[in-house]
């Protein structure tokens, strides 16, 4: 682990790689990065709950998830055993979604701290491990299913996949629960354009390089069906992409690191890229750590979490995530 990191006194911070002119209004010239925590095992997932004023984050080995707290700068344990949790997300009535590697299972947690299961099987089989997910405005909830969390005892347990690796959507009113992709090798990070009529997701064993595809969103309820597929962005010597997040002006906010001997300075890619909406890459942001998760959080939304391997990091930017 890592415990030299120190906060950089130059400005504008030299962590913050501009790679297209385009990035420089995006930019603050005194944002630094910031590392909050370090200790967990494997970080993951992290969500912003504003009415808290916290941030909420798996350490999925250590089956735990933390919660860092901005009034205080302390990081606590919010739940443990959190049955190896990996993404988090919140509901459009502000409770936690949580993806489960433990029971293969979604969850919610309620204003009264109860759980609620929202998916564990399809067609009567079970899930394999929920990866990721992310909530639509009409209240569908969106997640992941690669193999992950059944592939050995370090995020989960060992058991074999009975479903093919999934892109899930659940009907927030009725409770359905519909395969959308089912030609994915691990899909893992997935996000929304602004204007919700677009999904990215991430292809974590797609060969030879990972690669992230954009998908239109089409009809509505049970009849919602995602359709030409374009790629976005081709990792190819560029790193592995994990987790994901859009600003409000469409721009894709890619946690990344090495992809092993395919990248030849691997510490060179541990951190963020930035993509414009053509998926032309504007900016890395440098990490001691590979990235593999973030989300947009803060009173103004524009302040960057970022959960890397071992620690969490932070960054005040020049945009807002998307809501």
């Amino acid at each position: 682990m890592n415990d030299a990191f120190t906060a950089n006194l130059r400005l504008p911070d030299p962590r913050i790689e501009v790679l297209d002119e385009a990035f420089l209004p995006l930019r603050l010239f005194s944002g630094t990065v910031q590392r909050l925590y370090t200790g967990a095992a494997w970080a993951e997932g992290p969500v912003w709950f504003g009415d808290g004023r916290y941030l909420l984050f798996s350490d999925i080995p250590n089956n735990r998830v933390l919660r860092w707290d901005e009034c205080t700068g302390g990081t606590a344990v919010f739940r443990q055993p959190s049955n190896h949790a990996n993404g988090l997300a919140r509901d459009r009535q502000g409770r936690l979604l949580t993806c489960e590697h433990l029971t293969r299972r979604v969850t919610r947690t309620e204003h009264d701290g109860r759980l609620t299961v929202l998916a564990s099987h399809f067609e009567g089989k079970p899930l394999n491990s929920p990866n990721d997910i992310v909530c639509r405005s009409d209240g569908s909830v969106w997640f992941t299913d690669p193999p992950f969390g059944i592939s050995g005892w370090w995020e989960g347990e060992p058991a074999t996949p009975e479903l093919p690796h999934g892109v899930y959507r659940l009907d927030g009113e009725s409770g359905e629960l519909q395969m959308l992709l089912s030609d994915l090798q691990c899909p893992n990070g997935l996000a929304f354009t602004p204007d919700e009529q677009q999904l990215y997701v991430v292809e974590s064993r797609a060969t030879p390089h990972r690669k992230i595809w954009r998908y239109d969103v089409a009809g509505q309820g049970a009849g919602t069906t995602l359709r030409n597929r374009e790629l976005f962005v081709d990792a190819a010597g560029h790193g592995a992409f994990d987790g994901i997040a859009v600003d409000e002006l469409g721009n894709v906010w890619c946690g990344l690191g090495s992809n092993g001997a395919l990248d030849a300075k691997p510490e060179a890619l541990d951190g963020v890229r930035v993509y414009n909406r053509e998926g032309r890459p504007l900016a890395h942001i440098h990490l001691p750590e590979r990235c593999a998760n973030l989300c947009f959080g803060g009173a103004r939304r524009n302040r960057l979490f970022m959960a890397a391997s071992h620690s969490l990091y932070a960054l005040h930017v020049n945009t807002r995530g998307a809501v």
